[in-house]
């Protein structure tokens, strides 16, 4: 049997290869859909490239590769009786195999079985494993680090995870001083300058003093960091962020937060009890006070006996490990028409077409991901999520993140992955009307921009309870400086038509360049829809930074309608009476010599301090003109996205702008040679066509930010070099250029339909979107029903007033 087996394998030999190092072993999940080791048909791995397939598309990747040799991984499962097991009972297979499947068994109600085989295509013939003797030894080999490989995924996570807190140095050895201090459970100020916020416990002698990390000179005098230059003592506690779970540590040494095992021991030498801690303003434990936890039941629907569900539509995404903003999310674009018919409409086209590694094509994962159907379990994301975050430093990481970004995350890649095809994101496209008023001269300018989200302010000061609101503030207040507990927090409740006023509000115009003045001016500018979205996505504005700039969540509830009309704010256009201002730039201004730009280097450093390149921080310092950390700070967080954001601040040379044309705009010294490659991408990424952004940066001296201005200030020059981009423009390079030839009604602004009715919401539980946990509910059928995690039930009492993310569907105006 040995002879035949190995001239069975002869012809093979070639296509059979051994795992190196660094090639991914896809044994845990289908590339085209969620079959795994424990489907019925199982999961068949190719021995040439290690991709994994289930049963109904192993077929294809044999007659479109060729490749006959693949290993047939089976994991039998069985619920078993609930008695106690010795090791003896247990049923494993003789060989070691890492399939990685996110089962949520707990191993005392579960026994399963492994099988392995190879089958040797078309005929299936079936080689049991192991069958060392049999088999010629280079296939053993294979088969055996195969087996053996750790999962494709599994390895993926354990390398994200190389980013996150470390164990101090001095955790275990650190040094505490016999010195009687003793910290009560509240009321703590700084020991030099009786600060009451932003407090650090030094861990070695208990000194409380003021931190000093935040970029605008806010939230304490450094007065822990002087204390450590004094004394080497290194490890800090932020007081406010003690709870049974943990604590904030930070290393003065090491000059990053860290983590301490000990902490525990490490307070309670000073007499703080962990367990009887409460975290007021931190960011890792969301459920310490009753309005959260409140929240946690009330969203998630707890305390009810709700109806599973499952079936098309309704299979649920398990969490891989803080991945629910991305569940969240895709459950709700699922839902959505344009998006089914975009990747379970076209199956069989994509399968046919997709290249020979699925795992690294979008629009395949988006397939896969899209097209699970009756998964009564929930299916595990690995592969999406793996190529969704690839290159992300945020979402490719475990930790939790922001739904609203991710949200605009994916619809940027589908915009991206869509050129020559249907693209569902344009569902969500508006445009803007922006009109801006110099106040003095009052000439207006009236511009448009695309958008895909509304983000509506939630003005606290139109609470409905704001007398609630002042007198607990009050209790809050004398409740910490008589060191006494706080009292129950009291949820704001704001009505969503204020939401909507302080969303179309006119707001000031920083660093206004009047052209009809030509000159500094006050302006304010408004907001108004040009053009109205199939689908309408609306983010409440819950999150801001506390007084350590660390993110966190505004506790409010809003009255949100299931019926909005929108009509109020639709754009005008210019109006009768109105003088526009004069199409010019403001005129630039050649610096005296070729030194080097000056830089406030301290304002530099207070933001390199938080952890931003500190060449990026020299430029936000730099392009805000030296006025400070905070508008630095807000120029990082407008441009961190940007792949020149860490590099080098550089300037156009200003000794020789070139001449200047009759028809340039005023100030504008177009450069004789093309504008950096990178300044143009920056702008076409954005949708604006290759032409016009050369053109803008011409007639701007490369500047990005005035090149901005100039295109929203030029739309018919932009209209014109759309229509002549199109045959020539990359297509990752348009994103928006499309805007002038779809016909349908996702951008046309005569639409008289402005009704829009519920349909889903996402809703986040916790202090910030940094942690905490996501759900969402979707109306269906009618219906309410509750995405959270893999568990899917028809909705008792959707908690709509608690939404972070709304999307509406625009009602027929039939």
């Amino acid at each position: 049997m040995a002879t035949d087996l190995g001239e069975l394998l002869v012809p093979y030999m070639p296509t059979i290869r051994v795992p190196r190092t660094g090639d991914r072993v896809f044994k845990s999940e289908c590339a085209f859909s969620f079959d795994s080791p424990e489907s019925e048909g199982g999961l068949y791995v190719c021995m040439n490239t290690f991709l994994g397939f289930g049963r109904e598309h192993v077929e294809r990747h044999y007659r479109k590769t060729g490749q006959s040799v693949y290993m047939h991984l089976k994991r039998h499962v069985k619920e078993v009786c609930n008695i106690s097991l010795t090791a003896a009972d247990w049923m494993f297979t003789s060989f070691p195999v890492d399939l990685e499947l996110n089962r949520d068994f707990n191993g005392e109600d579960y026994e399963y079985e492994d099988e392995a085989k190879l089958v040797i295509f078309p005929d299936h013939f079936e080689i049991p494993l192991p069958n060392i003797e049999e088999l010629p030894a280079l296939v053993t080999i294979a088969c055996d680090a195969v087996l053996n490989a750790p999962s494709a995924y599994k390895k993926q996570e354990l390398e994200s995870w190389e980013e996150e807190i470390q164990v101090s140095k001095h955790a275990r050895s650190l040094r505490q001083l016999d010195n009687g201090v003793r910290i009560p459970p509240s009321g703590w100020k700084c020991q030099k300058c009786e600060m009451r916020e932003n407090l650090w416990l030094n861990l070695t002698d208990g000194a409380v003093l003021c931190g000093k990390w935040f970029f605008d000179g806010s939230g304490g005098n450094g007065h822990a960091l002087e204390h450590y230059r004094e004394t080497n003592h290194p490890l800090a506690v932020k007081l406010d962020t003690i709870t049974p779970d943990g604590a904030d540590v930070y290393s003065f040494e090491e000059e990053e937060a860290v983590l301490d095992p000990h902490i525990s021991d490490h307070l309670s030498h000073f007499g703080i009890d962990m367990l009887q801690m409460q975290k007021r303003n931190g960011h890792h434990t969301d459920n310490n006070s009753r309005p959260r936890v409140s929240e946690w039941e009330v969203i998630q629907e707890s305390g009810m006996k709700l109806k599973a569900v499952f079936g098309s539509g309704y299979t649920g995404i398990k969490n891989l490990g803080n991945s629910c903003y991305l569940g969240t999310v895709i459950q709700v674009l699922f839902s959505i028409p344009d998006f089914q018919r975009m990747y379970v409409g076209n199956l069989q086209r994509i399968y046919d077409y997709s290249p020979l590694d699925p795992s690294q094509d979008f629009t395949v994962c988006d397939t896969q991901m899209f097209s699970f159907q009756h998964q009564q379990k929930g299916v595990s994301p690995r592969m999406f999520k793996s190529l969704v975050s690839r290159g992300h430093p945020e979402f490719s990481s475990n930790r939790q993140q922001d739904a609203h970004e991710f949200l605009l995350h994916m619809i940027n890649l589908v915009e991206r992955n869509s050129t020559g095809s249907e693209n569902p994101s344009d569902v969500f496209r508006f445009l803007v009307e922006e009109r801006t008023q110099c106040c003095q001269s009052r000439r207006v300018r009236y511009t448009q921009r695309v958008d895909y989200c509304i983000q509506l302010p939630a003005p606290i000061e139109a609470a409905t309870n704001r007398e609630e609101l002042l007198a607990y503030e009050a209790k809050r207040k004398d409740a910490e400086e008589n060191m006494r507990a706080p009292p129950e927090p009291v949820r704001a409740r704001i009505p969503f038509t204020a939401c909507l006023q302080a969303f179309t509000e006119p707001e000031n115009v920083p660093d206004f360049w009047s052209s009809a003045l030509q000159a500094k001016s006050a302006g304010i500018k408004t907001s108004r829809f040009a053009s109205f979205p199939e689908y309408l996505i609306l983010q409440i504005k819950k999150f801001t930074f506390g007084v350590d700039w660390v993110p966190k969540k505004l506790d409010l509830a809003i009255d949100v309608p299931d019926f909005l009309d929108l009509s109020r704010m639709r754009a005008t256009g210019l109006q009768a009476g109105e003088e526009e201002l004069p199409d010019l730039m403001p005129p630039i201004v050649l610096p005296e010599d070729t030194r080097a730009p000056e830089i406030d280097e301290t304002a530099a450093m207070q933001l390199a301090e938080m952890g931003f390149p500190l060449e990026a921080c020299r430029k936000a310092v730099y392009y805000t003109g030296n006025m400070g950390p905070e508008m630095a700070f807000n120029w990082i967080i407008a441009h961190m996205e940007e792949p020149d954001f860490a590099e080098p601040l550089t300037l156009p040379s200003m000794i020789d702008p070139g001449p200047s044309t009759s028809d340039s705009p005023m100030g504008a010294t177009p450069l004789g040679s093309s504008p950096p490659e990178e300044s143009i991408a920056i702008l076409t990424s954005m949708g604006f066509p290759r032409n016009h952004s050369i053109q803008a940066l011409k007639a701007t001296n490369n500047n990005l930010e005035r090149a901005l201005d100039w295109i929203f200030t030029h739309p018919e020059e932009e209209e014109s070099d759309a229509l002549s981009d199109m045959a020539d423009t990359e297509p990752n390079d348009n994103a928006f250029s499309n805007a002038n030839s779809h016909s349908d009604s996702t951008l046309s602004p005569d639409r008289d339909t402005t009704g829009y009715e519920l349909f889903a919401f996402i809703s986040h539980m916790g202090a910030s979107t940094m942690s905490g946990h996501y759900v969402c509910h979707i109306k269906k059928e009618g219906r309410w029903v509750i995405y959270n995690d893999h568990k899917v039930c028809l909705s008792e009492r959707p908690p709509k007033d608690l939404g972070y993310i709304y999307f509406y569907h625009r009602l027929s105006s039939s």
